[in-house]
């Protein structure tokens, strides 16, 4: 059989021009505005203007995440193209790929194989615009801050304690750390400053949560930007930047609107980091898809501990959704690799690595079952080296916790591939109601509320607060922001922050390094282990492997 790559299959495709879509979306032309023959924004009023009931929300995500990959994005598609191929009226919302990981590592993030959304080359460059603008935002906001400074400092801010970043979409470990405003006093304050990646930008959060162009505004005001030499904050409204930096992001707040290979609607907005932010899509984008769907599918970035649990108490929270299903993506060869087997040894049989791998699967099950209390599905990404055994053996470890296995195949076959997916969504949707319920309740203290997250989500035995975050919780509790829900910042690649211990470790305690304020996207960033908010590129990016012919045709970008 031939192998194709991910961009041949996208490029293959024959797309429909996005009125059509649109139409099988329902969302009348009149809140279309088109970017070319496949791309387009939808107007925000077709919110207000609707008087469509909310579909059903199912949302997939994955098992802590290895080097052999889960495929949730794939999943994700494949399931809706799977729920459409059953006859339902299906939406997919997903997050915007970032520019940095595209270079970087990761390649593309469209989906792959048959489970695509396209068109894949414009969604992973410039798509709409949307980063560029975020990008644009955040740093007018930069240097009307240093302005502010250069010409008198009237707020009295000390620039030692200055937190607002520059940003750009690209992975250059070159501006973590820099000194800028040299040149003698015509040219800035000289300061250290560094650059954060746009996709880790507070800009890129407040957007995904905004409700509307008059709460962006509102959201963007309450950006804290540093301290006075008295330690109280200074906010983007007191530079007064919000209006200027709305008018940036105006269009940038509308949804985008694609298509999968199979022609099921897909709304592509936003995509904040998964470990420094919330790492879902927009709330725009969810709520347009549920009311043009009968069933929205959507994802959270990295494992069901870090994602998911974002996903659920904090988007589901300040935008008041309700997941009606949670679709937990697996596959052998990563289950493998929890149970300790390297990457080249993946493709045996081996039921002993995978007994000692599965606890991190049944543990994300159990969570959504039993912290979030939400029906739940276990999706099998199967491999064509998945022996009967191996996956004979996860069906059962599942079943024992209550939960149904489904395998899916949409990476080889698309929506055929996830039709059985789909049927398992649609009886959860339908037969089991969830009680749907939060890890924590706001009103308990900052060191309460991460304390909740370590024991209930992550399965630790508590934390140890180190003393510059004791004071900083202090101070932001002092300054009101106590009763804020709260955004870990940890390793994605364990349920704890020592990014060694895979599978589902026991008996550790998660490190506080560091806790800040996010006031303008509304939550509380507590700091474990090392997250950079800027990425470096690989020793053989994959922008080596990216070329363009004469004709303008794309290669290489996965």
């Amino acid at each position: 059989m031939e192998y194709k790559s991910d961009i041949e299959i996208a490029q293959s495709c024959k797309m429909r021009h996005i009125t059509e879509i649109a139409k099988t979306a329902q969302v009348d032309e009149k809140y279309i505005e088109q970017y070319g023959n496949y791309k387009a924004k939808v107007d925000l009023s077709l919110l207000k203007e609707t008087d469509k009931k909310d579909g059903k929300l199912v949302l997939v995500t994955a098992i802590t995440p290895t080097p052999a990959g889960e495929g949730k994005t794939t999943t994700t598609i494949g399931l809706a193209d799977g729920l459409r191929r059953i006859g339902k009226n299906v939406t997919v919302a997903l997050r915007e790929p970032s520019l940095g990981p595209v270079f970087g590592v990761k390649g593309g993030a469209a989906g792959g194989g048959y489970a695509q959304v396209v068109p894949m080359e414009d969604i992973n460059l410039h798509f709409t615009g949307d980063f560029h603008a975020i990008g644009a935002a955040n740093n007018l906001l930069a240097a009307m801050l240093d302005n502010h400074i250069q010409q008198g400092n009237q707020l009295g801010i000390d620039v030692r304690k200055i937190t607002w970043k520059r940003c750009v979409d690209m992975n250059d470990r070159q501006l973590r750390f820099i000194v800028d405003g040299m040149g003698g006093k015509a040219n800035g304050v000289p300061r250290e400053d560094g650059f954060d990646i746009t996709v880790a930008s507070e800009i890129m959060a407040v957007l995904c949560l905004s409700n509307s162009i008059t709460e962006l505004k509102e959201k963007l005001s309450n950006i804290i930007v540093g301290y006075t030499y008295d330690d109280k904050p200074v906010t983007c409204g007191q530079l007064n930047a919000q209006g200027a930096m709305t008018a940036l992001l105006k269009d940038a707040l509308k949804p985008n609107l694609v298509q999968t290979l199979e022609g099921t609607p897909a709304f592509v907005h936003g995509g904040p980091f998964a470990n420094i932010a919330h790492g879902c899509n927009s709330v725009m984008a969810t709520k347009i898809a549920l009311k043009m769907g009968d069933y929205t599918v959507t994802e959270a970035g990295f494992g069901a501990d870090l994602g998911a649990e974002k996903f659920l108490d904090i988007k589901c929270r300040l935008a008041g959704l309700t997941p009606d299903a949670v679709v937990v993506v697996a596959t052998v060869r990563a289950l493998k690799m929890h149970g300790g087997l390297p990457k080249t040894a993946l493709g045996t049989e081996d039921l002993a690595a995978l007994e000692k791998g599965i606890p991190n699967l049944l543990r994300h099950v159990s969570n959504i079952k039993n912290v979030y209390k939400l029906p739940c599905v276990v999706a099998v990404n199967r491999f064509p080296t998945d022996t009967d055994n191996e996956i004979d053996f996860i069906i059962k470890k599942c079943k024992e916790l209550g939960v149904n296995t489904v395998l899916s195949t949409v990476w080889a076959q698309g929506g055929k591939g996830g039709e059985e997916l789909a049927k398992e969504v649609v009886r959860l949707c339908e037969e089991e109601k969830g009680n749907f319920t939060f890890a924590y309740e706001l009103d308990t203290t900052i060191e309460e509320k991460i304390e909740a997250i370590v024991k209930k989500v992550y399965g630790g035995d508590g934390i140890n607060v180190l003393p510059a975050a004791k004071k900083q919780i202090e101070q932001l509790t002092a300054l009101g922001f106590g009763n804020l829900p709260i955004c870990v910042a940890k390793t994605q690649y364990s349920f704890s922050d020592d990014p060694t211990k895979l599978g589902a470790p026991e008996g550790f305690r998660v490190t506080v390094k560091n806790v800040k304020v996010s006031a303008g996207a509304g939550f509380i960033v507590v700091l474990t282990g090392d997250i950079l908010t800027m990425p470096g590129l690989p020793k053989v990016p994959a922008a080596e492997r990216i070329d363009v012919d004469e004709n303008g045709k794309i290669t290489g970008l996965f």
